[in-house]
Formats: C-alpha cells, structure tokens, sequence
C-alpha cells in the first residue's frame, strides 16, 4: 500500500518520523485522516489523539495537547505543543490537570474573551488527555 512520510515533533524531542499508511488528527475542525496523495493543507490541533495504521493495522496512539500540521501529497509534520504516547498516560495526572484547568477557567470566566479562550482550549485538551488516559 502507498505510505507517506509521517512527522512528530514536540518542543522537546522529535516523536516520531517515517512512513506511515495513515494518520489521524484531531484537527480543531474534527477529525481528519491523511493519507498519501492528500491536498496540502495547514491545519491547527486541538487537544486529542493521534492514530497512526501501518500494514493495515494502528500502530501507535500519541496524545497532543494541540499544536499544528502541515498536509502535503508525500508528507505530513505534526507540530504538538505537547505529546505523549497513550499509554505512557496517568489517569491521576489527567484527573489532576483537568482539576487545574476547571479552576483556571472558572478564574478566566469574568476575563477578557482571549484569555477565557485559552483557558477552555486548556480545559478541553485536558478533558481529551483524561479520556486517552481512561481509555488505554
């Protein structure tokens, strides 16, 4: 099967590189599979998964707390604020940021509209981090 070139990079470390059948991203707009031949495109992220499937099969689930992908024919570069394998996930840490971020919401509530804005993106990756977490 045609593949193309799949690219993970987190500030802290390049995640993953080489190709892939094909990728799932949890774009701000929803869901949206990359296969190879696919319309460029820049897309921004929002907190979720990302679902890798070589040989017909998934082979790895990354958790992002949002970031960027750029989309081209041959290749696809994920620029994650934050990512982590699924199963590296702690439920407890989830519950814990979700906790964090309810209250920096609540706090950001009575705020400007951009900072209310940010804060339910926080909120919202972290709710998406706790239900990876739940779910591996």
């Amino acid at each position: 099967m045609a593949t193309f070139q799949l690219e993970l990079v987190s500030p802290e470390k390049l995640l993953l590189s080489r190709a892939v059948e094909m990728a799932v991203l949890p774009a701000a707009e929803g869901e949206m599979g990359v296969l190879p031949g696919h319309a460029p495109m820049i897309v921004t992220l929002r907190g979720g998964v990302i679902t890798v499937t070589e040989g017909g099969q998934v082979t790895e689930r990354l958790f992002v707390a949002g970031g960027f992908a750029e989309v081209t024919e041959q290749r696809c570069t994920v620029l994650a604020d934050e990512a982590t394998p699924v199963g590296s996930l702690s439920r407890a840490a989830a519950a814990e940021r979700v906790k964090l971020a309810e209250a920096a919401y609540a706090e950001a509530a009575a705020g400007a509209e951009e900072k209310r804005d940010l804060a339910m993106s926080r909120l919202l990756a972290a709710r998406a981090m706790e239900a990876a977490a739940e779910a591996a």
